[in-house]
This record gives C-alpha cells, sequence and structure tokens, in this order.
C-alpha cells in the first residue's frame, strides 16, 4: 500500500465499511498522519466522490448519505455471497420488481474478475434448491419501501387494492409489519375501511401513499402469526374440527399454522379446526402424527380415513411375503 493511490482506495473502502471513523483512526489504518487523510479526503472529493468531515468529540469521516458508489467495491466472498443471494432471492421470490434480480446478476458478473465470474457460473449452473420456484408476481420496490418504513414509524398509509376477484378499492391502513411466505410478500395491519385487523398480498397493491396521521400498534402484535392465522383462515370447501389426543406442544410443532389453529381442550387434549378443500390429504395428514384421534365433523372426513386405512391394508398385502 505504498503509492497514494493505493491508500485512496483504502480510504474510500474503509468509508464505505465503517462510516464515521475519526481523522486518527484513519491514520493509523493507513499508516499516514492526519493532514495526509484530509488530503486523501479532499482527493476523493475532486474525484467527484463526496466525503463529509463532522467535527467534535463524536465527529468522523463518511460519505454523503444517499451516495451511490460506481462499481462496489467487494471482496471475492462478498462478490459471491451477493450473488448467491440474489440467485436464491430470485428462485424463493424474495425479490421486487420484474427484472431486478436478473439485471443485478448482469451488472455484477461483468465487472467480476474471470475467475471468480467462472467459479460462481459452475456454482450457478450445479446449484439444486429443494423448495419449489416462486412462480407469483412480485411486489413494486416502492410498495415495499413505502410500507416498511411507514411500519417503522407508525405512519397510517392509503392503499389502493385489488383483490382476488380484481375489484379495486382505496384503504386506509396502518401497517403492523411486512411478512413473507411461500413466495409471497403479505402486509398485515389495521383496515379502517373495515375496521379490523386485514392481511393483503403486495402484489395486489397498486399504489401506496404515506400519510401523516400517526398510530401505535397493539402491544402483542405479531405479523408473522397475523399472516399465517389469516391464510389458514382463508374460505374452503370443508369445515373440519378433530378432537387429537396430544400435546398442544408437540401439534403446535407438527401442523403447520396454514393447515388450521390448534387450541387445548379442557380433558387435556387438543381441538384443531382446519378448512381443506380436499379431505383425502387431511386423513393422510391425521394419519401421520400417529395418535389417536376424534372426528368431530364433517361425517366425510371419517369416510376418508376408512378409506385411507384400507388403501394401506391393501400396500402392505400387495408385496412378496418374506422367505
Amino acid at each position: 500500500m505504498d503509492h497514494p493511490v493505493s491508500r485512496i482506495l483504502v480510504l474510500l473502502e474503509l468509508l464505505q465499511a465503517s462510516p464515521g471513523l475519526t481523522g486518527p483512526d484513519l491514520a493509523e489504518r493507513l499508516g499516514v498522519d492526519v493532514r495526509t487523510v484530509r488530503r486523501y479526503a479532499a482527493r476523493l472529493a475532486e474525484l467527484g466522490i463526496p466525503v463529509q468531515a463532522d467535527r467534535g468529540r463524536y465527529g468522523g469521516y463518511r460519505l454523503l448519505p444517499g451516495y451511490r458508489l460506481p462499481p462496489l467495491m467487494l471482496t471475492g466472498d462478498e462478490a459471491a455471497s451477493v450473488v448467491l443471494g440474489l440467485l436464491s432471492g430470485r428462485r424463493s421470490g424474495l425479490s421486487v420488481g420484474e427484472q431486478a434480480g436478473d439485471s443485478a446478476l448482469a451488472k455484477i458478473r461483468r465487472v467480476l474478475p474471470t475467475a471468480l465470474r467462472d467459479q460462481i457460473a459452475a456454482v450457478e449452473q450445479t446449484l439444486g434448491l429443494t423448495a419449489a420456484p416462486a412462480t407469483g408476481p412480485t411486489p413494486a420496490a416502492p410498495a415495499l419501501f413505502t410500507l416498511a418504513e411507514a411500519a417503522r414509524r407508525g405512519r397510517r398509509v392509503r392503499l389502493d387494492y385489488r383483490d382476488r376477484a380484481g375489484t379495486s378499492s382505496e384503504r386506509e391502513f396502518d401497517p403492523y409489519g411486512l411478512v413473507f411466505h411461500s413466495g409471497r410478500w403479505y402486509t398485515t395491519g389495521l383496515d379502517h375501511r373495515s375496521g379490523e385487523q386485514r392481511t393483503f398480498r403486495l402484489d395486489r397493491i397498486r399504489s401506496v401513499r404515506p400519510g401523516e396521521a400517526g398510530f401505535e400498534p397493539p402491544a402483542d402484535v405479531d405479523p408473522v402469526r397475523r399472516v399465517l392465522e389469516s391464510l389458514a383462515s382463508v374460505p374452503w370447501r370443508h369445515e373440519v374440527e378433530v378432537v387429537l389426543t396430544i400435546g398442544l406442544d408437540e401439534a403446535r410443532l407438527r401442523i403447520p399454522p396454514t393447515v388450521g389453529t390448534v387450541t387445548a381442550t379442557e380433558d387435556g387434549r387438543v381441538l384443531l379446526r382446519a378448512r381443506a378443500e380436499r379431505l383425502d390429504g387431511m386423513a393422510v395428514l391425521l394419519a401421520g402424527l400417529g395418535r389417536p384421534f376424534t372426528v368431530r365433523r364433517p361425517a366425510a372426513l371419517r369416510d376418508e380415513v376408512r378409506a385411507l386405512a384400507v388403501r394401506l391394508a391393501d400396500w402392505a398385502d400387495a408385496g412378496p411375503a418374506d422367505g
């Protein structure tokens, strides 16, 4: 790091990684005196990279807020982590915009050293992910960021929302948080149109406008739990109630919240309330628990359990007998 240009580049990297370092801190890391640090900072400013120097006890050097460095200075591990994160986000749906992930990947690939680019390409071409790829639309970045800021600051917003039937509406909404689940983004909070807590899919939000009114979320607010309960309450073809001979903690561990809700009964068992489109799948889930259960409703679920038992017995008898 003998050449001044090298030190200037290292100073730039330090300002990105640790904004607020003092002149003496920077001088020690660069191996120069404080006066030279000031000269390097002035040189960066001449190159169009604005460096702010705050005076006082808590002062230090930092890049001006909002300044975007083209290109980013990443180590090999950092670049690999960014690329793999983008690949995973594209697969899972944890991204915004239709082409933002692909364009970001293309830009990073263009500036990678050849050896590192080839190594990452090898990982990309051989990588297998167990989760099914997300197929739904991704939310627009402005909606995501506006909702996140409103939730953080406790500020009401106005949504232009389109429901599953395509009907548009405008709503005053207090966002309590954002949740990413099974390839989709959701927000949950108080919907002033209905006066109830509601969950909205972000890809169905056409626009979000921040407001001035503030709000205080409930003390026990849990956006993740609320979204899972909301998804579990979506109308289905069958209403299911089953009493399980199982502990409540084990039931919560083995039955996903998206399947249904579990509550303790007075006799120490657990009541499962769920909605299902197909009862054969519910029969398989109950059998997989390996514990006795009693079907309260619907009666058709008992028939599905009996039919599953017959199928299992037939399959068990169909194999060759042991020698």
